[in-house]
């Protein structure tokens, strides 16, 4: 891919590993290290296909997850002097957790009523609720839900298709026109459906950095009906209206 994407859309490493123990349903208090520390490694390894710049910080995390794990890993007997000596290695983790989901939710709370005053939407990737017309209620797809449906596709490819050398070759500008004009024809698309027809893993990883890119550009909002749940993609009305209002102006 001669394609980098630079997204300012990223969240820290403390955020990912909110979203890996909320998704486990596990007790923060209580990590399974060996489970968590796996995901998140799975995750880097998406960036890294993706060739996404991924902030030294995640990879500061991720070496110290290991250094945990390691450490609960010991045998019974050396685990009893490690614990002679101090606490349980993911206490200090736990604390920054803590600690740091209180300032998030202190954050969201702050941004929902600076919302609500401007009646604007929040920032891309701000996690909130909303209701659409119809009396859905709908909650905005932060970049890890998205990585995650983004691996889950992978997952579903055949092996061959991961693998193989084609002569197709597609690109991210491609990919931003095409689900630009199926936009026009259909208001909301289904992640997941974007992919089913991909011929290769060039193609996949096409797709999903175009996708990124209209989130950056503000073009589409994507959402789920549930947290965790399928992702939709449609347009941003915002951006569309200020461009008719442009128009408007230059006319």
């Amino acid at each position: 891919m001669t394609y980098k994407v630079k997204l300012e859309l990223f969240e820290g490493p403390l955020d990912l590993l909110l979203y890996l123990i909320k998704k486990e349903e596990v007790d923060i208090t209580d990590i399974p290290i060996a489970k968590i520390t796996g995901q998140y490694l799975e995750y880097l390894e998406v960036m890294k296909l993706l060739d996404l710049e991924i902030a030294g910080e995640f990879l500061v995390m991720a070496a110290e997850l290991m250094r945990i794990k390691s450490r609960m890993l010991l045998p019974p007997e050396e685990q009893l002097v490690e614990e002679e000596e101090e606490e349980d290695p993911r206490a200090e983790l736990v604390r920054r957790l803590l600690e740091y989901q209180k300032f998030k939710e202190a954050a969201n709370r702050l941004g929902h009523l600076e919302a609500s005053q401007k009646e604007i939407f929040t920032r891309p990737f701000q996690k909130y609720s909303e209701v659409d017309e119809e009396g859905e209620t709908y909650f905005e797809t932060g970049i890890f839900d998205l990585l995650s449906a983004f691996s889950k596709i992978l997952q579903r490819m055949p092996k061959k298709m991961l693998y193989e050398i084609v002569k197709d070759e597609f690109t991210v500008e491609g990919k931003v026109h095409e689900i630009f004009h199926l936009l026009v024809t259909e208001p909301v698309l289904y992640f997941s459906k974007l992919f089913e027809k991909a011929k290769n893993r060039l193609e996949v990883v096409a797709t999903f950095l175009a996708i990124l890119e209209l989130i950056r550009l503000q073009e589409i909002l994507v959402r789920q009906k549930t947290v965790f749940g399928e992702v939709e993609i449609l347009r941003n009305k915002d951006k569309i209206e200020s461009g008719v209002r442009e128009g408007e102006t230059q006319a």
